[in-house]
C-alpha cells in the first residue's frame, strides 16, 4: 500500500512539474484538482478493518449479540455490539464481559449485575456471560459504585455488601490486586460475597488509581497516590459506616497481591497520615488521604484511623521493594532509600507497645510471583516488633486464589482454596476482635 501511494505521489508531482513547464489554463487546473482529490480520497487509499469476535459458550444461561454474529465471526471496526444475557431458572447473571489478551493471560472487563452491555469492536475480543446459582447472592444487600473521590480522570469508588439486618457489625475493607496497574474492586466480589453471606461482617471492596497513566491521567500516578486513595476510601467508609450497618470503630483490612501491599501499608502507616507532603521536605514522608471528611482535620483522621483499624490480612503481598527492576516498575528509579522505605510495610511496623496490629499472612506454595523468603522476612520483622502474626502456606496453590473472574478455571480455584481460607481468615479476625 505504501509503495502504491508513493508511486502515485511521484506521478502527481511529475504532472505538476510538467504543468509548470507549460502555460496554465483552466483545463489544466481542473485536471490537477481532480487528480489530487482522487489521491487523497479515503475510499481510494484505505480499507475498512475487521476484527474477530469470539463468543464464549455460556453455561446455565444464554447470550445474544446485536448485530448478529456473522458467519465468519468478523465485524467492521467501530461496530457497537449489544451483548444481552439471560439466566436459566435457578441461576442469576454474575457478569457480562469481554476479554483481551494481557500480561497475565486473558484480561477480563466484566460488568456485574446487568443484563446487557455495549462492546465497541476495536480489536479481536472474546465476549460472554457468566452465571451463578441464585443462592450465591442471598443473605446480603449490595450497594455498588459509591464514589468517594475523583482526584483524576477516574472516579474512585467502592461497593458495600451488607448482611441482612446488619447493625453495628465490624467492617472488612478489601483492596484488590493487579500489579497496581489493572483490575478494580469487582475482581474481589467472590471474597466480598463469601464474607457478607456469613452475616458477621459488613464488607467494603474498594478501587484506587493505577500507577502511571493507565487511568488516562496526564501526570503519572505514584505509589504515594495509591496509598492516599486507600486511606481516603477508609475515611469515607468510616464516615458512612452506620448507613451500611457497620461499626466505624472496628475495621479489618485485607487485600491480595498489590492489594496485599496496600492493605499492609494502610495498617502499619497510619502514623504517616498528615499534610506535610511526601518528600517535599527532607525526611518528611506523609500521606494526605484523597478524601477527608469536612468535619475532620488531617490530625483527627490520623487518630481515627489508628484507633479503628484492628487487624490486617495481606495475602500473597509485597512488603519490601528491592532491586532496579522493581523500582523501575514503580516509576521510582533513582529514588533515595528513605523514599522507598516510606512505601514499604516492612520498614514501618509499629512496636506492639505503641500499636497492636495483628497480621494474617497467606501464600500458595506454587506462587511464582511472591516467594516464601519474602513473606517470612515480613513475618520475622513483625515478630521482632512484638506483633501477633500467623503465616499460612497453602499447599499446591498458585497466585491470586482469592480472585473472582467470569470463567470456570478462576472460579474453580476460588472454590478449592479461597472459600476455605476465607473462613480461616474470618476466624482470625473474630479472635482479634475478641481480645
Amino acid at each position: 500500500m505504501f509503495y502504491i501511494v508513493t508511486m502515485k505521489m511521484q506521478w502527481y508531482f511529475s504532472v505538476i512539474l510538467d504543468f509548470k513547464k507549460r502555460s496554465f489554463n483552466m483545463k489544466n487546473i481542473a485536471l490537477t484538482a481532480l487528480l489530487f482529490a482522487v489521491l487523497i480520497s479515503p475510499k481510494a487509499n484505505s480499507q475498512t478493518s475487521e476484527f474477530t469476535i469470539t463468543v464464549d459458550e455460556p453455561i446455565n444461561g444464554s447470550i445474544d449479540l446485536d448485530p448478529v454474529l456473522p458467519a465468519d465471526g468478523k465485524y467492521a471496526e467501530g461496530t457497537v455490539l449489544t451483548v444481552t444475557a439471560t439466566a436459566d431458572p435457578g441461576h442469576a447473571i454474575d457478569a457480562i464481559y469481554y476479554s483481551t489478551p494481557g500480561p497475565w493471560g486473558a484480561m477480563f472487563y466484566d460488568t456485574p449485575r446487568v443484563s446487557s452491555i455495549e462492546v465497541t469492536v476495536d480489536g479481536n475480543k472474546n465476549v460472554g456471560a457468566f452465571f451463578v446459582e441464585e443462592s450465591l447472592l442471598d443473605g446480603f444487600t449490595l450497594s455498588p459504585d459509591i464514589i468517594y473521590a475523583k482526584p483524576g480522570v477516574k472516579p474512585l469508588k467502592y461497593d458495600i455488601y451488607s448482611p441482612e439486618d446488619a447493625v453495628d457489625l465490624p467492617i472488612l475493607v478489601i483492596i484488590h490486586g493487579g500489579g497496581w496497574r489493572s483490575n478494580d474492586e469487582d475482581i474481589m466480589r467472590g471474597m466480598a460475597r463469601q464474607f457478607a453471606r456469613g452475616g458477621n461482617y459488613v464488607v467494603a471492596s474498594i478501587d484506587y488509581r493505577w500507577l502511571g497513566t493507565g487511568d488516562g491521567d496526564e501526570t503519572p500516578n505514584t505509589m504515594t497516590d495509591l496509598i492516599e486513595d486507600v486511606f481516603g476510601a477508609i475515611a469515607h467508609i468510616r464516615e458512612h459506616a452506620q448507613e451500611y450497618g457497620g461499626d466505624p470503630s472496628r475495621l479489618l483490612l485485607t487485600g491480595d497481591s498489590a492489594g496485599g501491599h496496600l492493605s499492609a501499608s494502610a495498617a502499619t502507616m497510619t502514623d504517616r497520615v498528615g499534610d506535610g507532603g511526601f518528600g517535599e521536605t527532607e525526611g518528611v514522608y506523609e500521606y494526605s488521604p484523597t478524601y477527608i471528611p469536612e468535619s475532620k482535620t488531617v490530625d483527627d483522621l490520623r487518630t481515627d484511623l489508628t484507633s479503628s483499624i484492628k487487624g490486617v490480612a495481606p495475602t500473597y503481598g509485597v512488603f519490601a521493594f528491592e532491586g532496579d527492576n522493581m523500582l523501575q516498575m514503580l516509576g521510582m528509579t533513582g529514588a533515595d532509600d528513605a523514599e522507598v522505605a516510606a512505601i514499604s510495610p516492612i520498614h514501618n511496623i509499629p512496636n506492639v507497645s505503641e500499636l497492636s496490629m495483628p497480621h494474617y499472612l497467606i501464600r500458595g506454595t506454587q506462587d511464582p510471583l511472591i516467594s516464601d523468603e519474602n513473606v517470612k522476612a515480613y513475618m520475622e520483622a513483625l515478630v521482632e516488633k512484638g506483633q501477633r502474626v500467623e503465616y499460612v502456606q497453602v499447599g499446591g496453590a498458585s497466585h491470586a486464589f482469592f480472585d473472582w473472574k467470569p470463567n470456570d478455571s478462576t472460579v474453580q480455584t476460588f472454590n478449592k482454596y479461597g472459600v476455605y481460607y476465607i473462613e480461616e481468615m474470618e476466624h482470625f479476625f473474630d479472635s482479634v476482635l475478641s481480645e
